[in-house]
């Protein structure tokens, strides 16, 4: 992370190269490496490098509408009451209010470029989520930036 204030507004004219986040800014959450791509008012995109037995449990974005691109790898996710895979090359969509969740249970890492519509405050959770290491402080964290874990044990196989 560059330790520059996320500031939405309108989309920035420009080419974010690969490897790299937009501005530089990369965030360390809970083993998980995110490069921010896109950030706007009306959208956010952030491509994902997820290690084997990695993976984000149940949630729900109230506001916000949120897809994944495979690029690597497969994900195991929990849409909606339903355990499913996604491969390289699909497309997962994911309606906001839906619980939803994903794993890396694979061997490998994943790779993928999520992104959400509006963008909301997911960057600025992201922000607040580098390096920390606490889960519980992550949950309180997120439910200040409308995303909502489900509790612990509410979801068989998560």
């Amino acid at each position: 992370m560059t330790g520059d204030e996320i500031v939405l507004g309108a989309l920035p004219k420009g080419i974010t190269l690969a490897n790299e986040g937009m501005r530089k800014t990369v965030w360390n959450v809970l083993g998980h490496t995110y490069y921010m791509k896109a950030a706007s008012e009306s959208s956010f995109a952030f491509e994902t490098f997820d290690p084997p037995g990695t993976g984000v449990p149940p949630h729900v974005h109230p506001g916000q509408d949120e897809h994944i691109y495979v690029l690597d790898g497969v994900f195991t996710l929990y849409l909606d009451g339903q355990w499913e895979t996604a491969g390289p090359g699909d497309t997962v969509l994911m309606p906001r209010n839906l619980p939803h969740a994903y794993y890396n249970r694979g061997d490998v890492p994943t790779r993928a470029l999520f992104w959400v519509s509006p963008a909301g405050k997911l960057a600025e959770l992201f922000d607040k989520l580098h390096n920390l290491e606490d889960p519980e402080e992550v949950v309180r964290l997120a439910a200040a930036h409308d995303v909502d874990f489900l509790p612990p044990g509410s979801v068989e196989g998560a």
